[in-house]
């Protein structure tokens, strides 16, 4: 069940939820025409001109996911978002580990919080950006899109983050079996963004640049990559690698 909030502005969904967590139900989704301090991956900003975007946040109380195994509840939220936007255009990818992509740009960034109690997950806070109707991005991040921009339409935002809010709740239901993980890790892959058998730029932590294939991503989110000059497997936890897209690094 949705419980949904839209404010006017806050600083932060995520924040909101984290100070409201103990009062709220599960399944409550906030959302907000304007954030002041909206956060991405990295403690980076989320440019989203009021009003154009969708800018929602969801707090889903213990999970029946393990810790261990956190990383599903990132591929559910991605191909959430994914099966939302593709009701409007088709090709939209996930970049690992939970952006969302068309082509080579950026349609969707997502931050998921977790609050542990022992060995579980008291609750989580799945915070998402979309891109819906902005036509100009200025704050210097090299690759944005919005569906707007993909279509040349405008959508009614309130009503496509009603729906983002009800898709990622649906995909967050975990019956406990390890034939949906499987089904949904195996989902996940064939929605990977440059997940095609094919040499790609990556870079290290220190600046270096190598060719490699994208040979597979375990449970926990670990990605391992075959690297082509010597045919050799290596694996990257987020952050210890970097896409390198027309020139430019992302990490």
């Amino acid at each position: 069940m949705i419980n949904f909030l839209i404010f006017q502005e806050l600083t932060s969904t995520n924040d909101y939820l984290k100070r409201n967590a103990s009062i709220l139900p599960s399944g409550t989704v906030i959302a907000a025409f304007k954030q002041s301090a909206g956060r991405g991956q990295k403690g980076n900003s989320w440019e989203s001109e009021p009003g154009k975007n969708s800018t929602l946040s969801l707090l889903l109380k213990k999970p029946n996911i393990a810790v261990k195994e956190q990383f599903y509840l990132s591929e559910a939220v991605s191909l959430a978002i994914v099966d939302v936007l593709e009701q409007y255009a088709h090709g939209f990818k996930i970049k690992w580990p939970n952006d969302i992509y068309y082509n080579d740009r950026k349609i969707s960034g997502i931050l998921i919080e977790h609050s542990l109690s022992g060995e579980g997950i008291e609750h989580t806070i799945i915070g998402a950006g979309v891109n819906i109707n902005q036509q100009v991005f200025i704050s210097g991040a090299p690759n944005p899109v919005s569906l707007s921009n993909i279509t040349g339409q405008l959508y009614k935002t309130v009503q496509l983050t009603e729906q983002l809010g009800e898709k990622i709740m649906e995909y967050c239901q975990f019956d406990g079996s390890r034939e949906q993980l499987e089904a949904l890790h195996q989902r996940y892959l064939e929605h990977l963004y440059r997940y095609d058998g094919e040499p790609h730029t990556f870079l290290s932590p220190q600046g270096d640049q190598f060719e490699a294939v994208i040979h597979s991503i375990a449970p926990d989110g670990t990605l391992t990559l075959l690297h082509t000059l010597d045919n050799t497997l290596h694996d990257y936890r987020f952050k210890e690698v970097g896409f390198v897209i027309n020139k430019k690094k992302f990490i």
